[in-house]
C-alpha cells in the first residue's frame, strides 16, 4: 500500500467528498472531512459549535466581527482572534493525523499545512456541470431549491477566502494542485482512481 496521504480541495457540490471517500474504502484508510473539527475541538478546548460555525469561512469578515482580546502580563500586551485561534488548532490536528499514517484529509488548507512535512497526493475537484451541482446540494445538504446556486456561489467564495488568507497560494488555482479533475465529465469512481493511480 502507499504511504501517500490524499489531500482533496473542492468546489462545492463537485462530490469531492464522495471522491474522498471511495479513495479511503478502496485503501481502507481514515477519512477526515468535519471529524477534523470535533477532533481540534476536544484537543484545544473550543466549543465544537463554535468550531462548526468558523469552519472554511470568509476570514477577513470574521476578524472584523470579532472583538480582539488582549492581555496584559506588565511587560508585553498579546492579542488574537478565535478565527486564527481555531486555524492554529486545525492546523496542529491536520499535522498529527498525517504523522500518523496515510488518509484522506478534506481542504482546510491541508496541502499549504503539509508542505515540506509529509508525502502526499493534492487534487482539487470541481464540477463544470451546475445543474448536477444543484442536485447534490439539495439531495445531500438539503439546500432550500430556490436559493441553490446563490449557496454555491457563497461556499465557493468562503472556501476561496479561507484558502487565500492563510496561504499564498489561489484557491482552486491548478498550480497549487497535482491534479485538477471534473466530476461532471468522468465521474466519481474514475476521479478515485486516477488519484489513487498517482499514490
Amino acid at each position: 500500500m502507499s504511504n501517500k496521504i490524499v489531500l482533496i480541495d473542492r468546489q462545492y457540490g463537485s462530490g469531492g467528498r464522495e471522491v474522498g471517500k471511495i479513495i479511503a474504502d478502496k485503501k481502507n484508510i481514515p477519512f477526515y472531512d468535519g471529524e477534523m473539527l470535533f477532533i481540534a475541538a476536544e484537543k484545544y478546548g473550543f466549543n465544537p459549535g463554535v468550531m462548526q460555525e468558523y469552519d472554511e469561512k470568509n476570514v477577513k469578515s470574521m476578524i472584523y466581527m470579532i472583538a480582539m482580546t488582549a492581555e496584559y502580563n506588565g511587560i508585553t500586551r498579546g492579542a488574537s482572534t478565535l478565527p486564527q485561534n481555531m486555524y492554529n488548532a486545525m492546523s496542529d490536528t491536520i499535522m498529527k493525523l498525517a504523522k500518523e499514517g496515510p488518509c484522506v484529509i478534506m481542504g482546510r488548507c491541508a496541502d499549504y499545512i503539509l508542505k515540506g512535512y509529509a508525502d502526499y497526493v493534492s487534487a482539487f475537484i470541481y464540477a463544470s456541470d451546475m445543474e448536477e451541482r444543484v442536485k447534490r446540494a439539495i439531495e445531500v445538504d438539503n439546500v432550500s431549491p430556490k436559493d441553490t446556486e446563490s449557496y454555491i456561489k457563497k461556499k465557493d467564495k468562503q472556501r476561496r477566502d479561507y484558502y487565500n488568507f492563510y496561504t499564498d497560494g489561489k484557491w482552486g488555482e491548478t498550480v497549487n494542485y497535482d491534479i485538477c479533475l471534473n466530476t461532471s465529465a468522468i465521474g466519481y469512481a474514475k476521479c478515485a482512481d486516477i488519484i489513487m493511480e498517482l499514490m
